[in-house]
């Protein structure tokens, strides 16, 4: 008799169920994110540090990791689907976490269950586990509502999917920016009311390749956001942030709910983030 005779079976594929996670979900505590380095050009600390040990794989300490696999990947059996892809959740400041849950800063995703703890996923990396790996973990919801994973969802789709806009648009428009960046978080109607938006969209008439581009801005409100507007023309003073440009010859802008806009306006327009102010 082999000395497995009389051992327990191995576990079926698709054992060490998987079946309460679901894209979104968590795991905290001591974990780290493994990246890979080129010892002659590392370009972080950690990477420094491992370079100068002679190693080209990077292992980071993290506050823990979020699941963005898609729910109906990562409950199939492991013989079908054998990795997750995980990223992982770094502290960030109040102001930060704010414009996140908005939607305004795609390299992350907001996590409501750890809202309160400060904490989003930085979508900007991402690693693959074995199964087996996220089977033995503690699971950590990372939302309650349908309305919380279709956001997260939408922050996973939108990282990828958001329109990379010509640099003159951006220098154009970069006072407008560094506005709502520095004022979201005030507390005064200007920033009540920005708090009110949650999402801003621009089109470009005839194109974004064209000579001359006519821009319109779609400030798209909370469905209780109406009120902030108050009596200050808002969206014709943020407008006017912009410069005279000889290619953006004209700007446009309406403050808007989801039910006022056309699908067409909303599918031929482009969402306006704040990623590439931040560090």
């Amino acid at each position: 008799m082999s000395a497995r005779d009389d051992a327990e079976p191995p576990p079926p594929p698709g054992a060490g169920s998987l079946a309460a996670w679901r894209q979104g979900d968590c795991v905290l505590g001591d974990h780290y994110f493994v990246h890979r380095t080129d010892p002659a050009n590392p370009l972080t600390d950690a990477a420094r540090a491992a370079a100068a040990s002679g190693y080209n794989l990077v292992e980071t300490p993290v506050a823990g990791l979020a699941v963005v696999t898609r729910t109906c990947d990562l409950v199939r059996g492991q013989d079908v689907r054998e990795f997750v892809e995980v990223s992982p959740l770094i502290q960030v400041e109040e102001e930060v976490r704010v414009q996140v849950d908005r939607g305004l800063r795609p390299r992350y995703a907001a996590v409501p269950a750890l809202a309160g703890r400060g904490l989003v996923a930085d979508l900007d990396r991402t690693m693959t586990v074995e199964k087996p790996v996220v089977a033995a973990w503690e699971r950590v919801p990372g939302w309650t509502t349908d309305d919380e994973g279709r956001r997260f969802a939408r922050a996973l789709a939108r990282k990828r999917e958001r329109t990379a806009f010509p640099d003159d648009f951006v220098e154009h428009t970069q006072r407008l920016q560094e506005l709502i960046k520095r004022k979201h978080g005030r507390s005064s109607e200007e920033g009540a009311t920005l708090r009110s938006i949650q999402e801003i969209r621009v089109s470009a008439e005839p194109d974004w390749q064209a000579p001359r581009i006519s821009l319109t801005f779609w400030f798209i409100l909370t469905a209780d956001g109406t009120w902030h507007l108050g009596e200050v023309d808002w969206v014709s003073r943020w407008l006017g942030l912009l410069p005279v440009s000889a290619r953006y010859v004209a700007s446009d802008g309406y403050a808007v709910t989801l039910d006022q806009l056309t699908a067409a306006e909303y599918l031929t327009s482009d969402r306006f983030d704040l990623d590439y102010l931040s560090n």
